[in-house]
């Protein structure tokens, strides 16, 4: 069924459109990038990856990731376009809103917003517990909220000095990628300069196991892939920043095209090293790969550098998360549908009451995690990874009718400032390849608790904006 364009869309170029938004345009390319690849990379590359690769293999993995790293690119390209069309904070909910319907940006928004609320809670237990290893006598919940105080900080100051907090979190966490390839792959090559060279596999021995290239079949990659894709969640932080970035038609394209870059090859290269130089058999979740990897090649202190390193890197998702829930909720709130209070900006252009908000709910998913664990946690988790996946496909759908409306009205595209190539065949493949991933979750009992909790959540908020704002709301798209 087509949805019916609540608002008619400006053939002029999207660069050009007026912004509605009070928010302080302060941030730049660079601070966009480093906001996308700080919600990017974190526990899932620094502890889960060997659990990836256990799962699928050492080639099987390769391709994992760089499945999930083209799936990334469409996303990106679609996201671009639509970023600079409505370049407004919170934007994925105003993409949606606007391109295919009120009620279905509505939905976008709180999955989005509950996804990072409990992201947040998360990324505080599991770095009060990596903080017991040097402060054992120190509980668990003290470090949970001085790093919750740290954090609200970075982001009640300036939305410039969030984004310089986030740029030198995301600089430890490159640093370590960065010394993962070149000492691992060193090591691969023969080249040894911290040990004294030992039982180092030579280049892609270990890819060659007794079960074949792919010991687990195929249905070790797949499941896999889904796991990848919720591994580059977070790419997506770029268009939360718009509303903030200045000169976005420049920054956006850039930005969007360096994350790419970046992700590829600091992912696809440390799992790589990583497959390479552990046997796949002997790689899961009790170390960090990374510890793994680096104690092998003789580094020094390995655990503690790579304990600052995941703390570090689970901060810096923390710290984007907060961002984006503020951000999401501010956005709802102008848009009519959140308590008007959540858009008041204080001096600085902060919208502070949605922060505090964004911030309980995140100290709530924490509670939750220790008095609730197979409960209220686990309901909230599985929404939260459904709502990754979720809101990729309302962007590649917000794309494809947006620019489908942009030519039916007149518009000439050669005229953006930035266009997805290769219309339709972009957004229509992205958002096959995300549904394809759902039916995977459907068919692994570990993953399914994602369905039976985000489709309920999904349909309870349509029924929600259906009874609270009216049919009329969502065809005049107020």
């Amino acid at each position: 069924m087509e949805p019916t364009p609540p608002l008619t869309l400006d053939p002029r170029p999207a660069a050009t459109q007026p912004v509605e938004s009070s928010l302080r345009r302060s941030m730049g390319p660079r601070h966009l990038v480093m906001i996308a690849m700080g919600g990017v990379i974190g526990s899932g590359l620094f502890v889960s990856s060997g659990y990836t690769i256990s799962q699928a293999g050492p080639f099987g993995a390769v391709i994992a990731y760089l499945v999930g790293a083209f799936v990334v690119y469409l996303v990106m390209a679609c996201l671009g376009e639509l970023a600079i069309a409505y370049p407004v904070s919170g934007a994925f909910h105003i993409y949606a809103a606007r391109s295919i319907g009120p009620a279905t940006g509505f939905a976008t928004a709180w999955l989005y917003w509950l996804c990072w609320a409990v992201a947040i809670g998360s990324e505080f237990t599991a770095s009060g517990l990596l903080m017991q290893r040097w402060f054992p006598d120190v509980e668990v919940w003290v470090w949970c909220l001085v790093f919750a105080a740290i954090l609200f900080g970075f982001n009640a100051v300036s939305s410039r000095f969030f984004g310089e907090a986030e740029f030198w979190f995301a600089i430890v966490k490159v640093a370590a990628i960065i010394g993962l390839i070149v000492l691992g792959g060193a090591a691969l090559f023969g080249f040894h300069p911290l040990s004294s060279g030992g039982n180092h596999p030579f280049l892609l021995q270990n890819f060659a196991t007794e079960s074949g290239l792919f010991p687990n079949g195929f249905t070790g990659i797949l499941v896999t892939v889904l796991a990848v894709f919720y591994a580059f969640s977070g790419s997506e932080l770029i268009g939360v920043a718009a509303g903030e970035t200045k000169d976005p038609a420049t920054a956006i394209p850039k930005a969007m095209r360096t994350t790419v870059i970046r992700l590829l090859i600091f992912f696809v290269g440390a799992i790589t090293v990583i497959a390479a130089t552990i046997p796949y058999t002997e790689v899961g979740l009790d170390e960090s790969p990374f510890v793994t990897v680096f104690s092998a090649i003789g580094v020094p202190f390995a655990a503690d550098i790579m304990n600052f390193v995941i703390i570090t890197a689970l901060l810096s998702a923390g710290n984007s998360g907060l961002y984006s829930c503020a951000r999401m909720l501010y956005s709802l709130a102008d848009e009519g549908h959140a308590p008007r209070a959540l858009k008041k900006l204080n001096r600085r252009g902060i919208p502070l009451v949605a922060l505090s908000v964004s911030m309980v709910g995140g100290l709530a998913s924490l509670l939750s995690s220790v008095v609730a664990p197979e409960t209220v946690y686990l309901v909230l988790v599985s929404v939260a990874g459904f709502a990754v996946v979720g809101v990729w496909m309302s962007i590649t759908a917000s794309h494809y009718f947006h620019r489908r409306a942009f030519i039916r009205d007149g518009g000439d595209v050669s005229t953006l400032a930035y266009r997805a190539p290769l219309f339709p065949v972009v957004p229509i493949l992205a958002f096959s390849l995300c549904v394809i991933s759902l039916v995977g979750i459907a068919l692994d009992p570990a993953q399914a608790a994602a369905l039976y909790f985000g489709i309920p959540f999904v349909a309870a908020c349509y029924v929600y904006f259906h009874f609270r704002h009216g049919r009329g709301a969502v065809r005049a798209g107020r």
